[in-house]
Formats: structure tokens, sequence, C-alpha cells
């Protein structure tokens, strides 16, 4: 019989460990968001070619729909404590097959997501080397570079990743806080007006697009379940967590892309954004901050990007260690370091996949922003929003079906609202597709295949595939029936056993 009274009796085997809390949870999901490379990044694409000084509201709208989905998504956090996030919840909603079919999926988008960023990464990484004086590198080097530097801390503890994030967070943000004010304190170009929150300015030109890098800039913020067994109180954590997540992304977003509107002026952004779209923000810096500002902004983006791959590759570990929990990936995955409380085997797994991944755009001598980066990020944005509207209805089945909770708005309206939002943003992005892979239809039918044959394939396991027991739940089957026992090193949790 396992001893649970000393729990250092047994090594941590199947459970992870760790004490993060809201604030460390929330910098390790907008890091994942990247606000400097959405300010930097993405705004500038989505004011040139999508709807002009509308773009700010694009992100308010994005923010509004994320945060209806998370009233349901928070209100079932408290019966799912697991690592596997997206695939815990839609597997207690929709069932087995349902639910690996989504844990296939996430792990598309987080491992397609996180070799794009180690594409912009590589190449702002060279340009920045360049610019202070150094050589002049492939940028595969430097992608191979912060592969290793996210591979050590990967392996690592979560709390210490959180405290390399929480500082790098800190700096990022304060300069984007500094460039807002700053810019609204001397009246931008042309003095401040509020015509980017108009619905004529967001329905202007292409406001799909706009919204499509809008909710893509959001990536991430779902990652508040994933580390809720690693969190002090997770049925408190983890709701609070979110919403925070959410609302300081869509605030942080929509004030900063205001400002570099008003930079420019409402009238003349889209031509500037046009002509020069790689150094709008620095030029708007430079203006307004001066041009030590924009060199440290161009540092910081790259300790932006870094922070993204670290939380990326953290939340790709911690798939694999849910999937392996349950059967359906190697057991050797679900091993915890006895030291760090970490899914190192994982995070081992997860850096020979990037390496492999980058390494074939490498050798195939891709550009590394115009091919890596944006047809990863394609197919990453599109599998993330199916992930969302597969949660958002197994929310509302599983709500309807337990009767745990009978709280109207967080079980059934803001569930509903939330899926009919994300069904629309899913169409958008969809049929701007093309656009954002390069123009090429061949391609984007043939990622668009890729996305549900993946999704297919993981049903397909999850139905016809039953997995053996573990040792764990063979020797404690009342433990292992119940997957919201609290949390301890000897006590693991499974989604699974929930199943019929």
């Amino acid at each position: 019989m396992v001893d649970t009274t000393h729990p250092t009796s047994a090594p941590a085997r199947s459970a992870l460990r760790g004490s993060i809390g809201v604030a460390g949870i929330v910098f390790l999901v907008i890091a994942a968001a990247a606000p400097l490379t959405a300010v930097a990044g993405s705004l500038p694409v989505m004011i040139a070619i999508g709807n002009g000084a509308g773009a700010p509201m694009a992100y308010l709208i994005a923010a509004a729909v994320l945060l209806v989905f998370s009233v349901g998504y928070a209100a079932m956090s408290s019966s799912v404590t697991d690592t596997g996030a997206f695939y815990a919840y839609v597997t207690k909603g929709l069932g087995r097959s349902a639910g690996v079919g989504s844990a296939a999926l996430a792990l598309l988008a987080y491992t397609t997501i996180q070799a794009a960023i180690y594409g912009l990464a590589a190449s702002t990484m060279r340009d920045v080397v360049i610019r202070f004086g150094g050589p002049d590198a492939p940028w595969w080097l430097w992608a191979f570079v912060l592969m290793a530097m996210v591979a050590v801390l990967g392996y690592r503890s979560i709390d210490l990743g959180a405290k390399v994030l929480g500082v790098l967070l800190v700096a990022e943000i304060a300069l984007i806080v500094a460039l807002t004010v700053a810019v609204l304190a001397q009246g931008g170009a042309h003095g401040v007006d509020v015509v980017s929150f108009t619905p004529s300015a967001f329905l202007s030109g292409s406001p799909g697009i706009a919204l499509m890098f809008a909710i893509g800039s959001f990536v991430g913020f779902e990652a508040t379940a994933i580390y809720g067994e690693e969190a002090r109180n997770p049925r408190r954590t983890v709701p609070i967590a979110t919403y925070v997540a959410v609302g300081t992304i869509g605030v942080l977003y929509a004030a900063a892309s205001w400002a570099v509107v008003l930079a420019f002026g409402s009238d003349q952004v889209q031509a500037a954004a046009q002509s020069d779209p790689a150094n709008l923000t620095f030029i708007a810096t430079t203006t307004f901050l001066g041009s030590v500002a924009a060199d440290v902004m161009m540092v910081m983006l790259v300790t932006s990007l870094f922070a993204a791959l670290l939380a990326f590759h953290n939340a790709i570990a911690r798939y694999t260690f849910a999937l392996s929990r349950t059967g359906y990936a190697p057991r050797r995955l679900m091993d915890v370091h006895n030291r760090h409380g970490s899914p190192h085997i994982g995070s081992v797994v997860q850096t020979a996949t990037a390496f492999i991944l980058v390494g074939a755009f490498a050798v195939a001598g891709a550009d590394p922003v115009l091919q890596l980066f944006t047809w990863m990020a394609g197919v990453a944005i599109v599998s993330i929003l199916v992930l969302m509207v597969l949660t958002s209805l197994a929310i509302i089945v599983w709500f309807r079906r337990e009767g745990t909770d009978t709280r109207m708005w967080h079980t059934r309206i803001a569930p509903i609202l939330g899926t009919v939002g994300l069904l629309g943003i899913t169409a958008l992005v969809v049929a701007n597709f093309t656009t954002l892979i390069s123009g090429s239809r061949v391609l984007a039918t043939v990622f668009l295949v890729i996305i549900a044959a993946v999704f297919l394939a993981g049903a397909c396991l999850g139905r016809w595939c039953r997995p053996a027991p573990r040792d764990d739940q063979a020797t404690s089957p009342s433990r292992s029936a119940d997957p919201v026992t609290p949390v301890s090193p000897v006590t693991p949790i499974s989604p699974e056993s929930e199943l019929p």
C-alpha cells in the first residue's frame, strides 16, 4: 500500500509539483502571447493590409470573445485540474475520441507556433547582432542557440521558468507602456482622437485580416489550465489567472496599437505601414522616446520572442505528459524529475522535435520569416481556433450532463455566446488563410487537410485503442477513479477515468 502520509517515501513519478500562483501563471500566459512581438510584428501587418486605423478595435473584439469563452472555461476548471488543458476539457465533455483528437491537434498547434517563433526570433536576433557590430551568422545558428537555452530552462522546474519570464515580461510591458504614455502625452502626430474605436474605422478595408492577426496574438492564453496541477490552489488560481491574462492582453494591445496609430495620425498610419511595415513601431518609438529606446526595443523584441518560446515549450511538455499518463503516449513521458518536479522527458522530446522541424526548413533553404514563421503560424492559429470551438462545445455538454453548476450565465449563456463568436472568427480566419501563408491556394489546402487529418488520427486512436491500466491505477483503483482528487506526489489524476 502507498504511504500517503509520508510523500517523500516514494519518488514523484506521475504528478507534477510546484507552487506557482496567479502572478506566475499570468506571466507564463502573457509571455506566450509575446506582447512586444504583437505590437512590433503583427500590428504593422494588421494596419497595412487589414483595416488601417481600425486595428485597435480588432484587439478589443478578440478580447471580448475570449473573455466570454473564458467564463465557462474558468467555471469548469474546478472539475479539471490537469496539465492537458483543452485535451482534458474536451475529454470530459465530448468523450475519449474527441479528447485524444484535440490533444493531437494541440500538439500540432503548439509545435508549429513554437517553430514559427524560432524562425522569427532567429531572424530578429541576427538583425540585432549585425546592427550592434556582431558577426553575420546564418539565422538557423541563432535558432539552435535559442533552442539550447529553452531546453535548459524547460528541463528545470516551472517556478524557475516563471521567474525568468517574469523579469523579461516586466521589462517588455514597461517599454510598451512607456511608448503608449509618451504618444498620448505628446498628443501624437496630429492630436489624440478615438477614430480607431469607431465602427466605420473597424469595418474599413479588410477587418477579417485584422481580426485574424488579433486572435493570433492571444494564442497561449488558454495555458492557464495547463499549469493547474502545479498551482498552489488550482480551483481559485486558474479562473483568476484566466480573466487577468485575457483582460491584460486585450487592454495592453488595444492601448499600444492606438498609440502607434496616433503616432502617425489616423489618416496616414496605413500608408506609413504599407511603405515600411517592419519598422513602423520602431519609427514611432524613435520619434516619441528617442533612438536609444528604439535600440532597446529591438533587443527586447528578442527577449519577448524567447519568453514565448519558453512558454510554448512548457505547454507542449505538459501535453505529452498528460497523454502519457492516460496511456496514449510512451510511459516514459510521464516521468517527473525527482528534484525539479518537472516533466523532464517530455521536455527533452519537445526539444528534439523543434530541432527536427526547424532543421528541415534550414536544410531546405527556407526564409525564416516569410516561410517558417508565416506558414507555421497559420497552421497554429487555425488549430487553436478549432480547439477552442471543441472546448466550448465540451463545456456546454459537461454542465448540461453533470448539473454540478446551476449558474445560467456561467454554464449556458456565456459558453453558447463564446461558441458562436469563435465560429465566426474561425470562418474569417479560414477565409483569409491563403493570405496568411503567402497567397498559395494549394499550400493553404494542404495545411488545412493536415490539420483535419491530425485531429481525425487522434480521434481514431482514442476510439479504437483503449490503453492498458498503469501500475499506479492497478494498485490504487480508488484513487485513480477520481479525476479531481487533490494532487500529491504519489497521487496521479486522470481525466480519462470518468469516461464510460
